[in-house]
C-alpha cells in the first residue's frame, strides 16, 4: 500500500495524548470499580481493600500500556487502520501479560503472598488477558469511529467553506469585466491598470477558503475592489476608512468585506442618481474585532434588489458560523436613511 492511500485510510488515534492518557486511567478506575461491585455484596472494609488492591494493579497496567502504546506511535502512523488496530490490541495483551506476572512477582518479593507460584495467578492471568481484550476492542473501535466523525466533520466543514465561498464569484466577475471592457477604447492604461487589480483580487477568490488572511490583507483587496467599482461608478462612489486599535496579527476570513461592500453599492449606491457614501468601520473590543459597513438607503425600493441582499448577507452568515461557530455575528441595521451591517468575530492571531 503506498504512503498515500495509508495516510487517507488513517484512523487510529494518537494513543501519546495527555487527554488519551486520563482516558485510561479513568477506564482502569471503571473496571476496578466494577469487579469490586461483582466480588462484594457490602461495601465493608473487604471491599475497600479488594478494590484498593484491584485499583493499583488496573491502573499500574493502564500507565504501562500507554506508555508502550505512546513508544510505538511511529508504527501506528505508517499503517493503515486495520493493521496499526491489530498491533494495538496485541501490545495491549503483551503489556498486561507481563504485567500481571510482574505485580504477582513483587508481591512474592514483598512477602505479601506465601505461595511461591500462587494457585490463582493462572486464573487471574486469564482473566485479566479476556478483560484487556474485550476493552481494547471495544475501545480501539470507538476511538477510530470517533476520530473519523472528526475527521469527516472537519471536510464538511472545508467542503462547505468552499461551495459558500465559490457563489460569491460569478457576479463579482461579470460587474468586473464589464469595468474593463467600458475602459478598454475610451483609456486603455486604465484599463490595465484595472486588469492588475482584478488579477490580485481573482487569486484570492480562487484561493482556499478554509485559510484565514491577516486583517491587512483583506484591507487591501477590499480597497482594490472599491477602485474598481470607482472606475465603474466615478464620483457617485465616496468611501471613507476609519480603522482603529486592531492588532497588527489579527486574522479573518478572505472575502469577508469585499461581498458586504458590494452589497452595499449594488443595493444602496446604484439605485441612487446622486450615488452617495460607503463607511468602512473597523475596531476591536478585548478579544473581538467588529466590522461596521453602512450605506445610504436606495431612493427607491426594489423587491429584487432586497432579494438578493438578504442572499449575500445570508452566504456570509453562514460562512461565519461555519468558520467560528456562535463566537461571530452579523447584525443588519436601517436607521437614520442608513444601512448598516455589523459583523463580530473573535481575534485569531497568525
Amino acid at each position: 500500500m503506498s504512503n498515500a492511500s495509508v495516510e487517507k485510510s488513517h484512523h487510529l488515534p494518537d494513543f501519546g495524548t495527555f487527554s488519551m492518557l486520563i482516558r485510561f486511567v479513568i477506564l482502569a478506575e471503571l473496571i476496578a470499580i466494577i469487579i469490586t461491585i461483582g466480588r462484594n455484596t457490602d461495601f465493608n472494609e473487604q471491599a475497600w481493600q479488594d478494590f484498593s488492591l484491584l485499583s493499583l494493579f488496573a491502573v499500574s497496567i493502564a500507565l504501562c500500556s500507554f506508555a508502550v502504546l505512546k513508544i510505538a506511535s511511529p508504527l501506528f502512523k505508517r499503517a493503515s487502520t486495520g493493521t496499526g488496530s491489530v498491533l494495538a490490541v496485541l501490545l495491549l495483551l503483551l503489556v498486561t501479560s507481563l504485567g500481571t506476572n510482574g505485580i504477582i512477582f513483587l508481591l512474592h518479593h514483598l512477602e505479601l503472598i506465601d505461595e511461591s507460584i500462587p494457585a490463582w495467578r493462572d486464573s487471574l492471568l486469564i482473566r485479566s488477558l479476556m478483560i484487556t481484550g474485550i476493552i481494547g476492542v471495544l475501545g480501539i473501535r470507538y476511538l477510530i469511529l470517533q476520530k473519523r466523525s472528526v475527521v469527516d466533520g472537519k471536510l464538511q466543514q472545508e467542503s462547505k467553506l468552499q461551495a459558500l465561498q465559490s457563489r460569491i464569484r460569478p457576479h463579482f466577475l461579470f460587474n468586473s469585466l464589464n469595468s474593463v471592457a467600458s475602459l478598454t477604447r475610451s483609456d486603455p492604461h486604465k484599463a490595465e491598470a484595472v486588469l492588475h487589480d482584478l488579477a490580485d483580487l481573482f487569486r484570492v477568490l480562487l484561493a482556499d477558503a478554509r485559510k484565514l488572511v491577516p486583517v491587512t490583507a483583506e484591507r487591501e483587496i477590499s480597497r482594490q475592489y472599491l477602485e474598481v467599482e470607482k472606475i465603474r461608478l466615478g464620483d457617485r462612489l465616496q468611501v471613507t476608512w476609519n480603522v482603529s486599535n486592531i492588532p497588527r496579527s489579527a486574522l479573518m476570513p478572505a472575502l469577508t468585506l469585499q461581498p458586504l461592500l458590494e452589497n452595499a453599492i449594488y443595493h444602496g449606491i446604484e439605485p441612487r442618481f446622486a450615488g452617495g457614501t460607503i463607511k468602512i468601520e473597523m475596531w476591536a473590543e478585548g478579544e473581538t474585532l467588529n466590522i461596521m459597513i453602512s450605506n445610504p438607503l436606495p431612493d427607491v425600493h426594489k423587491q429584487t434588489r432586497s432579494k438578493g441582499n438578504k442572499l449575500a448577507q445570508e452566504n456570509i452568515r453562514q460562512r461565519l458560523a461555519t468558520q467560528f461557530g456562535s463566537a461571530a455575528s452579523m447584525q443588519v441595521i436601517q436607521e437614520g436613511g442608513q444601512y448598516h451591517v455589523k459583523v463580530k468575530m473573535p481575534i485569531i492571531r497568525g
